[in-house]
C-alpha cells in the first residue's frame, strides 16, 4: 500500500525507500500542487505524475535518470544544426506558451499528464522566480522548449516539447549551458528515455541520486526571471561539454 498525504502537512512525506517497486517508484497520493508541497518533494527526489480523473500522485523511481550539465552530448548533426542558427533561444519569456506546449497531446501518446492543476501549479512556481522555461523560436514562431524547477544548484526537469526538428534538444543545450555557467550541479530528468540517453543522460541509483539532491539544493541559488536583453545561440565550443559519433568539439 501507498501513503496518503496529510493535507495539513505539506512538508511531511514517507521516506523515498517505501516507493513501490511496481510501478516503479509509486510513493504516495494526495496532498495538493502546493509551492510548499511542490519544493518540499523536489529537495527529497519526489515529483508529481498523475493523469487527470485520478488522485494526486507522487513518485520516486528508482534507478533515476540524471543529467550533469557538463556532460550533454551533441551528435554531428546536432552540432551543424546549432551552427546554422536558424533557431533561437530565449529564457523565461513564454513560460505559459512553453507549459501549454508540453501539455497539447502527443499523437502517438493520445493524452497529456499535464493537467490544468498542474499547469496552475507551475505557473504560480514561475511568478515566483523558481519554475523556468527555455523557448525556441523560428523567426517569431515557438517551436520548441522546455520547462521545470531550479532549488539551489539543482535543476528539476519536467517536459520539453517540439515542433520543428531538433527543437527540444536545442533547448536541453542552452539549458544545460546556463546552468553549467551558473554552477548547477545536475538536471532531474526523473524518467529513463532512449531520447535523453542519447544527450547524455545516466541512471544512478535512488539513493545516490537523493545524497546528490540534498547536497545541490543547499547550494547558494537565485529566484527571480532568468531573461535577459538578448536571445543567445550556444558558442561552437563550451568546456566540458562531450561530443559524440568520434567527432570533438571545434
Amino acid at each position: 500500500m501507498i501513503a496518503l498525504l496529510d493535507p495539513h502537512s505539506p512538508d511531511l512525506f514517507p521516506d523515498v525507500r517505501l516507493a513501490v517497486r511496481d510501478p516503479n517508484g509509486l510513493l504516495a497520493a494526495g496532498g495538493d500542487l502546493s509551492p510548499a508541497r511542490l519544493l518540499g518533494a523536489y529537495r527529497r527526489g519526489i515529483f508529481p505524475w498523475f493523469s487527470e480523473g485520478d488522485p494526486i500522485l507522487w513518485w520516486s523511481p528508482d534507478p533515476r535518470t540524471v543529467l550533469f550539465p557538463s556532460q550533454v552530448a551533441l551528435s554531428r548533426s546536432l552540432r551543424k544544426r546549432l551552427r546554422r542558427r536558424e533557431l533561437c533561444a530565449t529564457l523565461d519569456r513564454a513560460f505559459g506558451s512553453v507549459i501549454r506546449g508540453c501539455a497539447a497531446p502527443r499523437e502517438s501518446e493520445g493524452g497529456t499528464w499535464i493537467v490544468p492543476e498542474m499547469i496552475d501549479a507551475y505557473v504560480t512556481l514561475h511568478r515566483l522566480g523558481i519554475a523556468h522555461s527555455v523557448e525556441i523560436w523560428r523567426g517569431p514562431e515557438l517551436v520548441g522548449g522546455l520547462y521545470g524547477v531550479a532549488i539551489g544548484g539543482a535543476f528539476f526537469g519536467e517536459s520539453m516539447f517540439s515542433r520543428a526538428s531538433d527543437a527540444s534538444k536545442v533547448a536541453l543545450v542552452h539549458l544545460c549551458q546556463r546552468l553549467f555557467e551558473c554552477g548547477f550541479q545536475l538536471i532531474d530528468c526523473q524518467m529513463r528515455t532512449e531520447h535523453l540517453l542519447r544527450l547524455g543522460a545516466i541512471e544512478i541509483p535512488r539513493a545516490q541520486f537523493t545524497t546528490l539532491v540534498e547536497r545541490a539544493c543547499k547550494l547558494p541559488g537565485r529566484t527571480g526571471s532568468w531573461d535577459d536583453d538578448a536571445s543567445y545561440y550556444p558558442p561552437d565550443r563550451t568546456p566540458g561539454f562531450a561530443a559524440i559519433d568520434g567527432d570533438p568539439l571545434r
